[in-house]
């Protein structure tokens, strides 16, 4: 029986009543491919509308981890210990994966990929089921949630937050690009797509609820018809406002949130030259 069949069944069973044994040789089985990156949380497909689609299974495979693990403490040193899920200690690195990890507090757990030439630098947390492609930096204080799929040669600047989409099972997570600049104290989150060679300026946040102006094209991205929100393909998006109609609100001067798409980049832009020339 393919592995994927093995996950979908135990994941339909009674946690107390299923074959454990079985049902973690299954799991070790996926998280041994997510490691690797031969397994992800979601591919890229062209017959989807967003170019991603969702492997829903491997996420039910994530979630049986948790309900197969028991919470146990997990001792580094006699000065470091934690306290988890049995089923998910942190990911093992050896030099041959060639992924620079500076000491200061980051942790990555088990189940996630991270690319040759990846530079993480403290504190940082990428979680299971994550996938991070080659040649991304991942600086200070930045998160890359559950699931999460990050392209090659993203910046992920400081402070910087990717969320992880868990469940449901069958939504896509967040997914960056490659050769996408996240700037510092950014977040993206419940699914939102960052088409390749984009450039989120400092402080910009966008979720499923987020409209996206598009100056450029005179246009609102929204997430409608079951698709997640997509900033297109060198889109340069910076923090902006809107006006409240509203009578308290005009008295008040009130103004909500709203994220600017103000130029595209072309092909020989580079991300910070795109982003500097945007707020002049």
């Amino acid at each position: 029986m393919p592995l994927k069949d093995h996950i979908e069944a135990f994941y339909e069973q009674d946690p107390k009543q299923l074959d454990r044994a079985g049902a973690l040789r299954a799991f070790h089985e996926l998280k041994f491919f997510l490691n690797g990156g031969e397994i992800r949380a979601a591919f890229r497909s062209p017959d989807s509308p967003t170019g991603w689609q969702v492997n829903d299974w491997v996420k039910k495979g994530i979630l049986l981890g948790f309900r197969l693990g028991e919470l146990v403490e997990l001792r580094l040193s006699e000065h470091f210990q934690y306290f988890d899920k049995s089923t998910y200690p942190l990911k093992k690195l050896t030099p041959d994966h060639r992924v620079r990890l500076v000491p200061g507090g980051s942790s990555i757990r088990d189940g996630a990929f991270v690319g040759k030439g990846v530079v993480i630098m403290p504190p940082a947390y990428i979680n299971t089921g994550a996938f991070v492609d080659e040649g991304t930096m991942i600086d200070s204080h930045a998160l890359v949630g559950s699931c999460a799929q990050i392209g090659k040669r993203v910046h992920l600047s400081a402070g910087a937050q990717i969320g992880g989409v868990l469940e449901p099972v069958g939504a896509l997570p967040v997914i960056i690009e490659d050769d996408v600049l996240v700037g510092g104290n950014s977040g993206v989150y419940e699914g939102t797509i960052v088409k390749r060679r984009a450039v989120l300026g400092a402080g910009v946040i966008l979720t499923g609820s987020t409209p996206l102006y598009d100056l450029v094209n005179g246009t609102v991205l929204r997430r409608a018809d079951g698709h997640p929100l997509v900033v297109p393909e060198g889109a340069v998006v910076v923090p902006g406002s809107r006006a409240v109609d509203n009578p308290f609100a005009r008295k008040h001067g009130l103004s909500l949130y709203a994220p600017v798409i103000v130029k595209y980049r072309d092909e020989s832009t580079d991300a910070s030259t795109a982003l500097e020339e945007s707020l002049r």
